[in-house]
């Protein structure tokens, strides 16, 4: 069975890094993107990063460009998010998503495009 398991969040103060880690069995990731998304108390989700099956193709959301990095190790199974210079607002739960290729890459910070999901890591910045 395909599941996805999200981890390294936690409690960070601002301007602080944290990374997380987007582990999946049941299958392996090498023909799946993989989105990032995160879920505000009282707001909608929103996608805040993507990478496609090789890493060649990523994507962010303007509200986290320069400072948060996607990433991939195939060989682990595994995709990463690693964030820098975090901010209050960037407080959510964030949740990691797959889509088997092909995906229009445009499109892969729209959560309706994903199939399957983690249960998501509690990120909270706040000093």
């Amino acid at each position: 069975q395909l599941q996805l398991v999200e981890s390294g969040g936690g409690l960070v103060q601002p301007g602080g890094s944290l990374r997380l880690s987007c582990a999946a069995s049941g299958f392996t990731l090498d023909y799946y993107a993989i989105g990032w998304f995160r879920q505000a108390p009282g707001k909608e989700r929103e996608g805040v990063s993507c990478i496609s099956s090789g890493g060649g193709s990523t994507k962010y959301a303007d509200s986290v460009k320069g400072r948060f990095t996607i990433s991939r190790d195939n060989a682990k199974n595994t995709v990463y998010l690693q964030m820098n210079s975090l901010k209050p607002e960037d407080t959510a739960v964030y949740y990691c998503a797959a889509r088997r290729e092909p995906i229009l890459f445009r499109h892969c910070l729209y959560a309706d495009k994903y199939d399957d999901w983690g249960q998501g890591a509690q990120v909270t910045v706040s000093s």
